[in-house]
């Protein structure tokens, strides 16, 4: 009788996740988002940390989510010198690129998703970054320990111009590429 409970309670564990989804909250200490950003001479990249996302599963698809990035956790790990490093990551955080004192959360949040094909879905999300809210898209793949996307974004659309050819002429060496790759792998909780 005990095992006939146990099995009947699987059953009905797994039909109210089929039929309400399944929410996953967002491991913030083992989820990673690896920036990259590219300029003539070179490039930089390094790591922000989440402050907090969620999102929920239904149907085999992902039918709301909502992260946020903690842009005072902004790290340069290309960079050995304590001097540059501080100063690349401060201009970072300076009104040039990310102002964040004023704007110190990043926020993506998806309003649309294909179901999972051979356990991968297109996403498409509002992503707010200085206060300014833009959509983006991009692929999600289910991996063993949850999930992992890679998307492109074009700061200049942010009011993220420092070192755009777009907006300045006679760079020369030292324009920035206006798009930045955020690569990210989230482990659920």
């Amino acid at each position: 009788m005990k095992t006939m409970k146990v099995f009947l309670t699987m059953v009905l564990a797994v039909a109210v996740t089929a039929s309400f989804g399944k929410s996953v909250t967002v491991d913030v200490e083992k989820s990673t988002v690896k920036w990259t950003g590219k300029k003539v001479a070179g490039e930089h990249f390094g790591n922000i940390d989440f402050k907090k996302g969620s999102f929920k599963v239904s149907d085999g698809k992902i039918v709301e989510g909502e992260f946020h990035i903690d842009m005072n956790s902004i790290t340069c790990t290309d960079i050995e010198s304590d001097e540059w490093n501080k100063k690349l990551v401060g201009h970072l955080k300076s009104d040039d690129f990310f102002g964040v004192e004023q704007f110190p959360v990043a926020k993506l949040k998806v309003v649309e998703s294909s179901q999972f094909v051979d356990g991968v879905a297109k996403v498409k999300a509002h992503l707010t970054i200085k206060g300014v809210t833009e959509p983006v898209s991009f692929k999600v793949k289910m991996v063993d320990e949850g999930f992992a996307s890679s998307l492109k974004v074009d700061r200049t659309k942010y009011n993220v111009k420092y070192g755009s050819g777009k907006f300045f002429d006679n760079l020369g060496d030292n324009m920035i590429n206006d798009e930045f790759k955020l690569e990210v792998n989230i482990v659920a909780l």
